[in-house]
């Protein structure tokens, strides 16, 4: 028996929803929105077999999110438009917003106190034009290199202590990282704090300084 045309719109739909239900196809994409990549080098970044890594990228692509090419034997993957970070982000929204682990978690990260307004994209493009504000790419070195706020300074979370004789205290401190799913931000952000430092998150990370348009400097290869 044929189902209706809603019930198989319905269908697809789910599809979308179902290529998120894991953990670690999540993980995958906030890969893929750094950079485009080989299944290896997912695999290595997100603490996956090569065969496990493949398998979640197939259900992502079936839904959409990701798309392929082929270069050389290698397989090449990035998301598919600006459409996937929205869901990943919107995802994120509703979460924080209706589950109380999140705020349970996200409390804990930001060191037990109450977290400071994150900045927005607009505001820091405005103070860096200005030069009152110090910016901290808290992602690991590879992927700063492929792409970073251009006078963004890098640390990651452990690094932190290492750079702060670097930082101006007159200045705020405003810390991003890979984007909805990361964590790095709000963990440098409680770390500057505590040593006295003015320091909040940017709204967003790289992926959405990028997809706004704004300038963002390379410095691998």
């Amino acid at each position: 028996m044929s189902i209706s045309p809603k019930l198989a719109l319905l269908e697809e739909y789910a599809l979308v929803a179902r290529a998120l239900s894991a953990p670690a196809r999540l993980r995958l994409l906030e890969q893929l929105a750094q950079d485009e990549r080989g299944v290896e080098a997912l695999a290595e970044k997100t603490d996956l077999t090569v065969a496990n890594c493949s398998q979640h990228l197939q259900h992502l692509r079936r839904a959409g999110l990701v798309t392929s090419r082929r270069e050389g034997k290698a397989v090449i993957y990035r998301l598919t438009d600006a459409k996937t970070l929205e869901l990943m982000d919107l995802t994120r929204v509703i979460a924080e917003r209706n589950l109380a682990q999140v705020e349970r978690i996200l409390h804990g990260l930001a060191g037990g106190e109450e977290a400071p307004e994150p900045i927005s994209r607009e505001q820091l493009s405005a103070r860096l034009d200005e030069g009152t504000v110090t910016v901290l790419d808290v992602r690991p070195a590879d992927e700063f290199a492929a792409g970073h706020i251009p006078g963004a300074l890098n640390a990651t979370v452990a690094e932190v202590d290492q750079i702060i004789g670097e930082i101006d205290p007159g200045t705020e401190i405003v810390a991003y990282c890979r984007g909805p799913y990361c964590v790095y931000a709000h963990q440098a952000v409680a770390a500057l704090r505590k040593q006295g430092f003015h320091a909040r998150r940017l709204d967003g990370g790289l992926p959405e300084w990028r997809e706004d348009g704004r300038a963002v400097l390379t410095t691998s290869g």
